[in-house]
């Protein structure tokens, strides 16, 4: 069997649309690498840990024997390897408490099982909340475009707001949402953000794991460990006082004690004649202190600096971040290891360094970016974006690479989400001169588009692109490859189990990451600036800055 994976793996490399061009990705060294980041010693990746350092150190080093060049932050005319990223880090100290009160009788609430709450992020230290009135808010969406208001003026002030996760055409499929696929009102960190401006005192998601794309295990791992943000000049513009999840059934349950119909209220919220409720004889009450502080986490930064056009840049991303180290599972192990997310996409990002480096020098300059902080809300890359250390306005393109699969062959790829541009139009045909068929997002409701580091570039404008591994696998067709992925999000997304694991080939991405060269290495030996499809929202973002392209 390995004979014929290396024989299929030669055949495609060495098919005509590729074999000037594309390089040969090592399998080996890309299992080497996920074993390293993802093995105990760095302690989970966690940012402004002893693990960021380590990790930090560890890319570096394998930037150089690429072959790479610093290209992050400029110090006395020269790039350093690191782009610094000031960010507000924020811990609920001790054992936080939280209750409700139900006809005049309190019920505790366990951090972790009924409710998640995140450490306060608009800068309090201490949130101290007693009987606080909740009220229903449907969606939470405010959408004037679509004539869409959940809200219709309550006031919030000094109340927490119950809203349901994703849109509300998720249910049915239909409506002026996109379907099934997420807008951005889907989005949890969008909730909290209409939430802040609303005037919420807090808000707290119901979670449900079909429209959340993922499991109460995944919300707990991410929302009760440290929390980071970028560093704002008014934290309460953007979050509520107390930003957390609730079970479903619980929610259910609490609704049903105040005299309403969770599932009723749930369908008449996916019509715009939803109004307000207010849980009446519910209040809600929490008190926590947190532990604030601003710390310089670090994006990595490589380069291949272009022989003709050096001002004009290609860039390939993946995030080096993961969750550190937590509280125990079932079997002891505290460590989130990260090995498919995202070790994998900073293997990628070396090997392609290599291949851009030890090949024929590209005309345009192309950047290897490993982010920080993307576990926390995409915050390396949304720091990058808005301080760009080279110019967005004459950036080709952001090739992303987040959680590949490092198994076996699969006969197709996809992108997360559906958002039309040319790079998906090259990236599409370029896979078919490989003999892999696009695969769309086959679940957009996930909000996948906005949850991978191409997101804040695609929302200013640049072509961005993030890169998923297929599903119909070689051996086993899409049946394999679909069980595989439940199998994957169910026990090891976001959890302890997410490990280095001897029995992966790593062949799938050895023979992908052939695909993701060619497209960089066209754009960066050509004058092409791909666009925005003529109805995406983020064309009008890039077309503002087109007088840096003439």
């Amino acid at each position: 069997m390995k004979r014929l994976l290396a024989s299929c793996i030669a055949l495609a490399l060495s098919s005509p649309a590729f074999a000037d061009k594309a390089p040969t990705f090592d399998a080996q060294r890309l299992s080497d690498t996920v074993k390293t980041l993802a093995s105990d010693a760095f302690e989970g990746r966690g940012p402004a840990t002893a693990g960021e350092t380590k990790t930090v150190e560890y890319i570096v080093e394998q930037m150089k024997a690429a072959g790479l060049q610093p290209g992050g932050d400029l110090k006395d005319g020269k790039r350093g390897w690191t782009q610094a990223v000031p960010l507000a880090r924020s811990q609920i100290s001790g054992t936080p408490k939280f209750d409700v009160k139900v006809g005049g009788k309190d019920e505790s609430l366990t951090q972790g099982e009924q409710i998640a709450v995140r450490a306060a992020m608009e800068g309090s230290k201490a949130v101290s909340i007693k009987d606080a009135p909740m009220v229903f808010l449907g969606y939470g969406v405010k959408a004037p475009e679509r004539k869409w208001d959940d809200f219709k003026g309550v006031d919030l002030k000094g109340k927490i707001g119950v809203v349901l996760i994703n849109d509300p055409d998720f249910e049915t499929g239909k409506g002026d949402f996109g379907g099934k696929a997420m807008t951005y009102y889907g989005r949890w960190t969008y909730k909290f953000e209409e939430g802040a401006r609303q005037g919420a005192l807090g808000i707290l998601i119901v979670h449900e794991t079909a429209p959340a794309s993922y499991g109460w295990a995944t919300v707990k791992n991410s929302n009760t460990n440290t929390m980071f943000d970028v560093v704002r000049d008014n934290g309460a513009q953007a979050h509520p006082k107390m930003e957390g999840w609730i079970q479903r059934d619980f929610a259910a349950d609490l609704f049903k004690r105040a005299g309403v119909d969770f599932e009723a209220q749930k369908k008449l919220a996916q019509t715009r004649d939803f109004k307000p409720v207010e849980l009446k004889g519910v209040a809600f009450s929490a008190d926590y202190t947190v532990d604030q502080q601003v710390i310089t986490s670090q994006n990595v930064v490589g380069r291949v600096e272009g022989s003709k056009y050096p001002d004009e840049t290609i860039i390939y991303s993946g995030h080096w971040d993961h969750l550190g180290v937590g509280e125990p599972d079932a079997k002891g192990d505290r460590i989130y290891n990260g090995a498919v997310d995202n070790a994998t996409g900073i293997a990628a990002l070396i090997e392609m360094g290599r291949a851009f480096a030890s090949g024929p020098k590209p005309q345009r300059s192309v950047v290897f970016l490993a982010v920080t902080a993307e576990e926390k809300g995409l915050l390396g890359s949304e720091y990058y974006a808005s301080k760009p250390l080279y110019p967005l306005g004459k950036t080709v393109a952001d090739i992303n690479m987040d959680a590949l699969d490092p198994g076996g062959l699969a006969r197709n790829f996809t992108t997360s989400g559906s958002a039309k541009s040319d790079l998906l139009d090259v990236l599409i045909a370029d896979g078919k001169g490989m003999g892999l068929a696009y695969e769309p997002d086959s679940h957009p409701e996930a909000g996948y588009f906005f949850r991978s580091d191409h997101f804040p570039f695609a929302k200013r404008g640049v072509p961005a692109v993030s890169f998923g591994s297929g599903d119909d696998l070689v051996e086993g067709g899409k049946t394999a490859g679909e069980a595989a992925a439940k199998d994957y999000t169910t026990n090891r997304y976001h959890q302890q189990g997410d490990e280095w694991q001897a029995s992966w080939s790593f062949k799938g991405m050895a023979r992908d990451l052939g695909l993701l060269y060619k497209v960089g290495n066209d754009l960066a030996n050509s004058r092409r600036w791909p666009d925005w499809s003529k109805d995406s929202e983020f064309r009008a973002a890039r077309d503002a800055s087109s007088a840096d392209r003439r």
